[in-house]
């Protein structure tokens, strides 16, 4: 999400081709992050929640700048600092489009199992309509995508959106799956040559890598990610 908001928001920022997302919550999420099971928790949970758009929560906890509540959307574009200004909800600005529409490649990547984004289609930009909790709408159905808020729609109709569903929760994400989604969008002929070039200085890196992939017996198949 902060990348997102470096490519539309700063002027002479640095060139973006490639956009990878892994589990972003670009619709919003509508779920307030939970901090656990405790009484102490279950209260400042509940606290959370009633004052989610409130200047102090929007300003202390960050993840309360892409909560969107569906049933509580007037609050949510009046108090909510974050979100709605990145996907030109309020005040349609034409430049934020225009620098997200420069990208060569939008690679959403959305966890099939994901707890923690609710919904988990999000990911995708997919969300609940204004005011109901149901049903969820694919992004194509969204008003941010009908109207092309942020040039979403734009991209998508060049073939420059990919809409990737791998298994796993929140992040869970294996080797095998980095490689085959992930890797080809970080590839180019300049860094290609470069890694070529430098390939005998570095390869101590890759050795170091492997010995830790074997000592923690990971593999392809495993997320790389799910450290607890």
């Amino acid at each position: 999400m902060v990348g997102r908001g470096m490519i539309e928001f700063c002027e002479g920022g640095p060139a973006v081709k490639n956009f990878i997302s892994l589990g972003g919550p670009h619709a919003g999420t509508a779920s307030v992050p939970f901090c656990g099971s405790g009484l102490v928790c279950i209260l400042v949970d509940v606290l959370i929640r009633i004052e989610i758009y409130s200047s102090y929560v929007q300003e202390h906890l960050a993840p309360s700048g892409y909560v969107k509540i569906p049933t509580d959307i007037a609050d949510y574009l009046k108090g909510c600092k974050f979100l709605p200004k990145l996907n030109n909800e309020i005040i349609k600005n034409s430049t934020y489009k225009e620098r997200f529409t420069r990208l060569e490649n939008l690679v959403l990547i959305m966890f099939e199992h994901d707890t923690v984004l609710i919904p988990k289609e999000t990911a995708w930009f997919g969300y609940y309509p204004d005011g109901a909790f149901t049903p969820v709408l694919p992004a194509q159905e969204t008003k941010l995508y009908t109207e092309d808020w942020i040039g979403l729609k734009t991209l998508d109709e060049e073939g420059k959106v990919k809409f990737i569903n791998v298994s796993g929760n929140h992040l869970e994400i294996s080797q095998k799956d980095m490689k085959k989604y992930i890797v080809p969008y970080l590839e180019n002929q300049a860094s290609h040559q470069q890694i070529k070039t430098e390939h005998s200085a570095c390869r101590w890196v890759s050795s170091i890598r492997n010995f830790f992939v074997e000592l923690l017996g990971l593999n392809e198949d495993q997320a790389l990610l799910h450290i607890l």
